[in-house]
């Protein structure tokens, strides 16, 4: 996550801002905070698409990831047309420890939300449009009506346009995961976030096998292309890592992203360890020999980076 300060300035002429300021889990009072290395910089978002979307969505009050969530690759992702959109409200059922957005009990389904998202699309006029949502496991279906119902409004309203889904695990229940591969998808994404070993501290109510399960079954039954997505600086070891590219190659997997974790707050996991470029571009070469069809690896990398080139 970006400081306030970047969200203060991102209309503003600067051209590199650092991001956010974490604690370092070996500081001796949580007022220290761990200093970021030079590579954890931000170009400022700049030209043409991105001021045009900028725009749009201040004048229409459209609800974007990409600027709530101040992505650090937001004016790149913008400019190319492509913006994520989290539907199903903005609280969570679960509490991941990475996690910023907020755990409590969920407001009612809003069933118009479909047609809004499909309209914000069109008003924004975005190319690729990747989907994702909080958890709902207070919901018999666990969202899944809905996640159907918005990729089939924005097919509608919005038919140029491709599409990636990044979903929850639904825990694991087969006919809600079918409701997102019949809506058929460009792509269909479920992050594992992090290695086995740090699942339980990490993602807390998720399970590493059954998200491993639910990116195989994906495939299995017909969804065009799958991806997943595993942040380092958690504590994780190097054959970790290797052990989870592995496994998801193993899961017919076609894409994956790798980045540096990033503390939301003072109350979130702290970032045990900066990964260096270097040890990004070993993880890209290692994922790239076991087939995976694209692999984008860096420290500010996140699931939705370079989306639409994973469309092909």
């Amino acid at each position: 996550m970006i400081t306030k300060t970047l969200n203060d300035k991102i209309k503003g002429n600067w051209t590199k801002v650092d991001i956010s300021k974490t604690n370092n889990s070996s500081a001796k009072s949580k007022s220290d905070f761990q200093k970021k290395p030079d590579w954890i910089r931000v170009k400022l978002p700049t030209g043409k698409k991105y001021s045009e979307i900028r725009s749009l969505v201040d004048k229409y009050n459209l609800n974007t990831i990409c600027s709530s969530g101040s992505c650090p690759n937001m004016g790149e992702c913008w400019g190319e047309g492509t913006a994520t959109f989290m539907i199903l409200g903005n609280i969570c059922t679960r509490s991941c420890g990475f996690c910023g957005v907020k755990t409590g009990k969920p407001e009612s389904v809003d069933w118009e939300e479909p047609e809004k998202v499909a309209k914000s699309i069109s008003v924004m006029k975005i190319k690729h449009a990747v989907i994702t949502s909080v958890d709902r496991d207070d919901l018999n279906d666990q969202g899944s009506i809905i996640w159907a119902e918005t990729i089939k409004s924005i097919r509608r309203t919005n038919p140029e346009t491709t599409m990636e889904t990044l979903i929850p695990d639904f825990q694991g229940v087969e006919r809600h995961i079918d409701r997102i591969i019949e809506a058929n998808p460009e792509v269909i994404s479920h992050n594992i976030e992090t290695v086995r070993r740090l699942t339980r501290e990490v993602r807390i109510q998720a399970k590493y096998d059954r998200s491993m399960s639910v990116l195989k079954y994906l495939k299995d039954k017909g969804a065009r292309r799958t991806k997943s997505g595993i942040m380092l600086g958690l504590g994780e070891k190097e054959s970790e890592v290797l052990e989870t590219l592995r496994d998801l190659r193993n899961a017919k997997v076609d894409v994956v992203t790798i980045g540096q974790y990033l503390q939301p707050s003072k109350k979130h996991l702290p970032v045990k360890e900066f990964i260096e470029p270097t040890k990004f571009n070993f993880y890209k070469e290692f994922a790239k020999d076991l087939g995976f069809l694209h692999v984008e690896s860096g420290p500010l990398v996140r699931s939705s980076y370079k989306a639409k080139k994973h469309v092909n």
